[in-house]
């Protein structure tokens, strides 16, 4: 038996505002649009991950348990030039620590992302194995 992350789940207080963001700013596609579990849900690919929406306003200030969402890369700086482009305000500028470098924004609803970009070659311990399944996704 295997298990994997699967997905991430978001309310939203306006699903069409989130899909269209998600789809504009990141590249999502949308794959399935309908009632799941007794709400509308909207389930997209980013890449090679997963995120569903839920028809439903956050039931706290968005950010519950939640720090925030990880979202890879493999061209950071033309990643947030695109986003800034569009409006999108980011907390600083790209910190970089040579072999991991990253951002942070904010998505609808408060959610917090992450973009970043890795070099598994240049991590050491662990991390750069953790991170070299770049090429398998």
């Amino acid at each position: 038996m295997t298990e994997h992350l699967h997905h991430t789940h978001l309310f939203c207080s306006d699903i069409e505002a989130t899909i269209a963001w998600w789809c504009d700013m990141l590249g999502a596609e949308v794959a399935y649009d309908g009632e799941f579990g007794g709400a509308r849900n909207v389930f997209m690919r980013i890449g090679s991950g997963r995120l569903h929406l839920y028809d439903q306003a956050p039931r706290d200030d968005g950010h519950g348990a939640v720090h925030h969402i990880g979202i890879r890369t493999d061209d950071l700086e033309a990643l947030e030039t695109r986003l800034r482009s569009k409006g999108v305000e980011f907390r600083s500028g790209i910190r970089d620590f040579d072999a991991w470098k990253y951002i942070m924004c904010p998505a609808p609803d408060g959610v917090l992302l992450e973009l970043f970009q890795a070099d598994p070659g240049k991590l050491g311990g662990g991390a750069g194995k953790y991170f070299s399944d770049w090429l398998e996704d």
